[in-house]
């Protein structure tokens, strides 16, 4: 009883799970589908292009059959008929080339314009999810996402959607037009379509599951490809090429097998289309030439009638060699729509309780008001903390690796929200202003600043071309960055690659401090800013420090004491808790945790 009931449970989760997939499935063919509607008149366009272009394209063999019955069988040798044919026939040839031509060419258009819109909205939605999606998901999925699942979505606009109007609409003509010349046989050619359908779906879920596989597959391949050019430097520092190139190979090779699989479905798929078709085309020239023999029909109708079977099951085996793409399609659809039904975990304030704050009007006053937090409610990283800021106080945080530090610096970026308590600005919950305001209120200087491709006056303004050279050169110029940018040899001007190759370190601080100066946060945060530094160039960065946080409210996380032994106040943490605090001179004579983080660090130098 026990093994039935469990087995039963799972029948159960089974079906739930399977009626979601479909309803997933359903729903991401409708939100693609409304995709489509500004583009209804064009897809209009392109059904009567399709029609008018296989329309001249199937009267051709009608054509050859008057040719053939009314012409040359009743043994007539006028040359003018005949060339009022060829005529009719080029001009019919000419007619379905420039319709062709049309069709092809508003559907690609439609289509590119479809996925352009779709790339753009997921890569939009994507960059408004909250950092703990990310956490979750691996980076190599979202590429393979917003690169190859949506080129997998053109493909069915300007692959399948074009192989369902032209081959569609061919086969409901040629259909017409087998019935306009003999009924008999057209209706012996119809046997074979419950056959095909039986095929179809006896492959379509196998298909399918190859398919998925197959995408799976290529997802982790592109992601391990992406992790290891990330750290590239690590593994040639550590002699790890060979293992990971064995790695590199399992996951190739685990894709190339599942490629093989679907290769090999496709293939047996679409031979077994091409065998209905020789069958079909046997039976119409046997039971058609019995018919001529007996004079039942004509001989042009026979010709016609076997050039409408092949033509009859062109269009059934270019629509079957579709269903890869359609199948891929699918998966696609299921993986994207699975982003956009993801909802950011931190949302925007409902309107009811939204407060804009003025940036010219605020103090930077911080109060983080007995919070809690854990990135999991099981685990709390921070379980207890009350910390207030005044206005233009810097204050320094330490304590060692796991102390909940940078956690602390993205609760008030509101990377996260917190689990209990508040956090305010100027006595205002961060958590009723809009993000984008936050984001503007709150600068971050991070211990490995990005830099993006482009120029060094474009990664100083961040692209926001209403920032005036003027204006980035004299924040440059505030932080001591500007002989160092016009040693380069394009000064501002000067072309910087993926995360800013080429350049030390330090020569990335100081960019990402001008970038500070031109946009003028009111509470400045430095989270390790210093840790990669040598003496010297530490040095030239403590100055700039001190430059760009003279009036703001600071907060600096360091490893180095030293980076903090000038602040107003140092928060020493430990377990997520805030153990002890002080100025550095008082938090020595108190003779506990912090003492003990300071001998460590000078047993070090």
């Amino acid at each position: 009883m026990p093994n039935s009931a469990s087995s039963a449970m799972q029948a159960e989760q089974a079906a739930k799970a399977q009626t979601q997939e479909k309803n997933r499935s359903y729903e991401a063919f409708k939100a693609v589908f409304a995709y489509a509607k500004p583009h209804r008149l064009t897809f209009i366009g392109i059904f009567f292009c399709a029609l008018l272009g296989i329309s001249a394209d199937l009267l051709q063999p009608y054509l050859v059959k008057i040719a053939i019955d009314d012409h040359l069988a009743g043994g007539k040798t006028d040359f003018g008929f005949i060339a009022i044919i060829a005529g009719v026939y080029l001009g019919i040839s000419i007619v379905s080339f420039i319709f062709t031509y049309l069709q092809n060419n508003l559907l690609q258009y439609a289509g590119q314009s479809i996925v352009a819109r779709i790339r753009n909205d997921l890569f939009e939605h994507i960059s408004k999810l909250s950092m703990s999606y990310f956490d979750k998901v691996h980076r190599g999925s979202l590429v393979t996402n917003v690169s190859s699942d949506t080129e997998t979505i053109s493909q069915f606009f300007t692959q399948v959607l074009l192989s369902l109007i032209r081959d569609g609409m061919t086969l409901i003509l040629i259909i017409v037009f087998m019935f306009r010349l003999d009924p008999a046989l057209a209706w012996y050619c119809l046997i074979a379509l419950p056959v095909i359908g039986l095929v179809a779906f006896l492959f379509r879920r196998y298909l399918r599951e190859a398919y998925q596989v197959t995408r799976s597959r290529l997802s982790r391949l592109i992601g391990f490809v992406a992790e290891n050019l990330s750290g590239m430097g690590l593994i040639q520092a550590f002699r790890q090429e060979e293992e990971q190139t064995r790695r590199f190979n399992e996951n190739n090779q685990s894709y190339w097998q599942g490629m093989m699989r679907e290769v090999r479905a496709n293939v047996l798929f679409n031979r077994t289309f091409d065998i209905l078709g020789n069958v079909a085309l046997v039976l119409v020239v046997w039971l058609g030439g019995m018919a001529v023999f007996h004079n039942q029909i004509e001989v042009g109708v026979l010709y016609a009638f076997t050039s409408y079977i092949r033509q009859f099951f062109q269009p059934i085996n270019q629509i079957t060699m579709q269903w890869n793409t359609f199948q891929s399609t699918i998966v696609s659809m299921d993986r994207i729509w699975k982003i956009f039904s993801t909802k950011p975990a931190v949302k925007e304030p409902e309107q009811a309780s939204r407060r804009n704050l003025q940036l010219d009007t605020v103090q930077g006053k911080v109060d983080f008001n007995d919070i809690s937090f854990g990135y999991s409610l099981s685990k709390p990283v921070i379980p207890h903390l009350d910390l207030h800021l005044a206005s233009g106080e810097m204050v320094g945080i330490v304590g060692t690796t796991g102390a909940g530090k940078s956690t602390l610096i993205s609760l008030l970026n509101r990377f996260y929200d917190v689990n209990n308590g508040s956090i305010e600005i100027d006595g205002t919950d961060i958590r009723d202003i809009p993000q984008h305001q936050l984001h503007r209120l709150v600068g971050l200087i991070q211990q490995e600043p990005y830099l993006f491709s482009g120029s060094v006056l474009d990664n100083v303004r961040l692209f926001q071309s209403d920032i005036s050279r003027e204006k980035v050169v004299d924040a440059c110029r505030f932080v001591g960055a500007h002989d160092m940018i016009m040693r380069m040899p394009k000064g501002y001007d000067t072309p910087l690659y993926e995360r800013g190759s080429g350049l030390s370190a330090g020569e990335r601080q100081l960019i990402s401090f001008a970038r500070i100066m031109v946009f003028k946060p009111k509470i400045l945060i430095l989270d390790e800013a210093t840790a990669n530094l040598d003496s010297q160039t530490e040095q030239l960065v403590q100055n700039a420090l001190q430059t760009v946080s003279r009036g703001r409210t600071t907060l600096v996380i360091a490893h180095r004491l030293s980076t903090v032994m000038h602040a107003d106040r140092i928060l020493v943490m430990k377990n997520g808790r805030a153990v002890e605090e002080g100025t550095h001179q008082e938090l020595l004579k108190m003779h506990g945790y912090y003492e003990q983080l300071y001998n460590h660090a000078r047993a070090e130098c």
